[in-house]
């Protein structure tokens, strides 16, 4: 991934590239934004320019044909070093990130615009919650100890730190104090309050914004094929989002799921039919931790979408036809008398799913609490 490659975030390429051309680049950087800003691409066209053997000239672009940069273009450079959430497997013999690293490298290549439930689709391993374990950190240090392979730049990416173990975490953090010469830690994250403090004091942060609506566009017609008419309408239902973007021309199973178990438990609510009611709440307990959560971030968008529907302002609406279709029967319960509680709801049971609530409980009360909410319109 190249500068040039990333769509949109003009001023953060050109603070990025002027801090390492005169040598102002700190050794820690901590990129956060919304989720398909752009996040894990910007730390890629770091790496790989901090990497290029040809040294770029003053806000160029790397050379793209020095060793090092051939080795980026596979994502296997020797001097690079990735830490991400895993889930560690015996049985599969694939207990830390190096493990993992071809699946890695292949969902990078794929899309550098990948989300979390990507890459947890990518491991098959959508039962669990991926950490990044306390070993990693004692890999890098090890790592770390060693000389660098090619003599320049040795780059530690981490992608969503909020997910390590504190263990680790304060083991990172010693790395981070007293960092080896010549070596750039270039942190990812999309929740960076969760992250701890004493690091979070040692990162300089950057913060990403949305990407426009023609950002997302001219990168979709361009990149993609897509009609400009088609790109212009999908750019505008992904809310500054790329991930988003492509998320919704695929319409995958996953995004038709999730439909289709929202309008379900929102007709279910409404006709108060506790028998079903008590089906529904099972089967969405059965499913993967992450499935659930997923499930509930896009309730709590679908509930935003109907409240904002009564406006009657096609410039707020972000959602595709069938959404549409649904949310113009549907806009009319969700108003200003029970929009907040619901969202109250939703957001609460997202919490007690991340904290391994029993999903039956859970599901079950919130529908519960959705019967008495959904008929106070």
């Amino acid at each position: 991934m190249r500068f040039e490659e990333i769509i949109g975030q003009e001023e953060v390429k050109r603070i990025l590239i002027s801090e390492a051309d005169e040598g102002r680049l700190p050794h820690a950087l901590l990129l956060t934004g919304p989720e398909g800003c752009g996040k894990m691409p910007m730390a890629l066209a770091v790496a790989r320019y901090l990497c290029c053997m040809a040294k770029p000239a003053v806000g160029r672009e790397t050379c793209g044909t020095c060793i090092s940069c051939r080795q980026w273009e596979q994502l296997i450079h020797p001097d690079v070093h990735f830490l991400f959430p895993i889930v560690a497997n015996k049985a599969r013999k694939k207990e830390n990130c190096d493990d993992w690293m071809p699946a890695w490298r292949e969902l990078l290549l794929k899309n550098p615009y990948f989300t979390y439930t990507d890459w947890i689709q990518q491991m098959e391993v959508e039962n669990s919650q991926p950490v990044i374990y306390t070993r990693e950190s004692d890999n890098i240090q090890r790592k770390l100890s060693l000389k660098s392979v090619q003599g320049g730049w040795r780059i530690v990416i981490i992608w969503l730190p909020e997910k390590m173990q504190e263990a680790g975490a304060n083991k990172m953090l010693k790395l981070l104090e007293e960092p080896p010469a010549q070596t750039a830690f270039l942190l990812v994250s999309e929740e960076p309050q969760k992250i701890i403090g004493t690091i979070l004091s040692r990162v300089q942060r950057i913060n990403m914004a949305r990407l426009k609506d023609e950002e997302i566009s001219e990168a979709l017609h361009q990149r993609m094929g897509i009609d400009e008419e088609e790109s212009k309408l999908v750019a505008h239902i992904a809310n500054g989002s790329y991930s988003r973007a492509l998320a919704t021309i695929t319409t995958g199973e996953e995004s038709s799921t999730l439909f289709q178990q929202f309008t379900l438990l929102m007709r279910l609510a409404w006709s108060r039919k506790v028998k079903e009611m008590k089906a529904w709440s099972d089967e969405m307990a059965d499913l993967g931790r992450e499935h659930q959560k997923d499930f509930l971030q896009y309730a709590q968008r679908m509930i935003r979408e109907s409240f904002t529907a009564n406006l009657h302002l096609a410039e707020l609406n972000y959602m595709n036809a069938e959404e549409q279709q649904f949310t113009s029967r549907f806009a009319p319960f969700v108003n200003e008398r029970n929009a907040l509680g619901i969202m109250n709801e939703l957001q609460e049971a997202q919490i007690h799913i991340e904290q391994n609530v029993n999903a039956k409980m859970v599901f079950f009360d919130l529908i519960l609490q959705l019967t008495v909410l959904i008929k106070n319109h």
